[in-house]
């Protein structure tokens, strides 16, 4: 659906980008991720378990900054996870004020689990681009979103 607004061409072409940029994000994400509900896992829950994962333990803040999360956030679903046994977190014994997140034993298990589903479905997904067109998606968002503030 194009935009209703009234502007300038420039206005409007970017206007119409983001509009499809959202949309088809909202899309492919509400697609790619509709089997972690079978697990019990939000989205956000299910990014925390790949990143300690691939990446081993975090602080929480280095953890939230990965997963372009706030601070505040990222606490609530730790907490949460936690509660679960998904993961562990403690105060860090160099500096107190960080808290150290790694995941548990149920935590990788539970990865284990989801991600050959999880990646089967991405590339499924991802299908409909030729593999040039997916290079091409992919260079055109880490341009958008490395975006440097005017």
């Amino acid at each position: 659906m194009p935009t209703k607004y009234s502007g300038t061409p420039d206005e409007l072409r970017a206007l119409n980008a983001y509009i499809k940029l959202q949309r088809a994000a909202e899309s492919v994400l509400a697609r790619t991720n509709a089997h972690l509900a079978a697990y019990g896992l939000s989205t956000s829950q299910f990014a925390v378990l790949e990143a300690l994962y691939h990446l081993g333990t975090l602080s929480q803040r280095d953890l939230a900054e990965k997963l372009l999360k706030t601070t505040g956030n990222m606490s609530t679903v730790l907490k949460h996870m936690e509660e679960r046994g998904m993961l562990s977190r403690e105060r860090d014994a160099a500096d107190q004020r960080y808290m150290q997140v790694r995941i548990t034993d149920s935590g990788r298990a539970l990865i284990d689990a989801v991600i050959a589903p999880h990646v089967a479905g991405v590339v499924a997904d991802m299908s409909v681009l030729t593999p040039e067109e997916q290079e091409e998606l992919g260079r055109l968002c880490r341009k958008l979103g490395r975006r440097e503030g005017a």
